[in-house]
């Protein structure tokens, strides 16, 4: 188990292809090519991984099936908070039922049904041995209602990734951004709702 430090910016279109266009200009290199990327959220039914993620609880999980497009490899992603650091788990997931009718159990949150279904496009960078993701086109599909609504973010996010050992000063002289609070689970299952209102 490794801990690590994310980071994320809410950022418009403008912003990113301005900051891509200073760190490209001051050595940014791309580290893997762009990619869609597909998470299927899981949750109780009364969203107790949601409401915990909002209310800052710890320990609290997302839990996640992750897949790449055209790519039927798929990853169970469980990301973990607890108070001594952040960290993910990884294993080889296989549907025996279609996505949506499947479920998962977890010893901290029991029977998990799917809940969002999220894709977007990221690019991978790494910047003065930091790894930098843009995700932008980010849509979020809510399985929970019978429209099963969608919703197109109109933001972009950059997060920063690194090693629990780097310090804190090491990565502000480097982003000298406001940081904010932006889980695509969160948002995309308050906005989902707002749309099926």
């Amino acid at each position: 188990m490794s801990f690590r430090k994310e980071k994320k910016f809410q950022i418009s279109n403008s912003e990113s292809i301005q900051i891509k266009k200073e760190f490209f200009k001051d050595g940014m290199k791309n580290l893997y090519p762009q990619r869609i990327i597909n998470s299927l959220y899981f949750d109780t039914k009364d969203f107790r991984l949601f409401k915990d993620s909002e209310e800052g609880v710890l320990p609290r999980k997302k839990i996640r099936v992750r897949w790449y497009k055209d790519n039927k490899n798929y990853t169970k992603e469980t990301k973990i908070s607890s108070l001594e650091g952040r960290y993910k788990i990884k294993e080889p997931y296989i549907f025996v039922k279609q996505k949506e009718n499947t479920s998962l159990f977890d010893q901290q949150y029991g029977i998990l049904f799917p809940s969002l279904i999220v894709q977007y496009e990221r690019e991978y960078y790494l910047f003065n041995k930091v790894r930098i993701t843009f995700d932008r086109n980010i849509t979020y599909n809510y399985l929970n209602h019978t429209t099963k609504p969608r919703y197109i973010e109109h933001m972009c996010v950059m997060e920063i990734k690194t090693p629990s050992y780097l310090s804190e000063d090491y990565i502000e002289k480097i982003f000298q951004y406001p940081t904010s609070r932006f889980s695509k689970y969160c948002r995309g299952v308050l906005r989902t709702q707002e749309v099926a209102k």
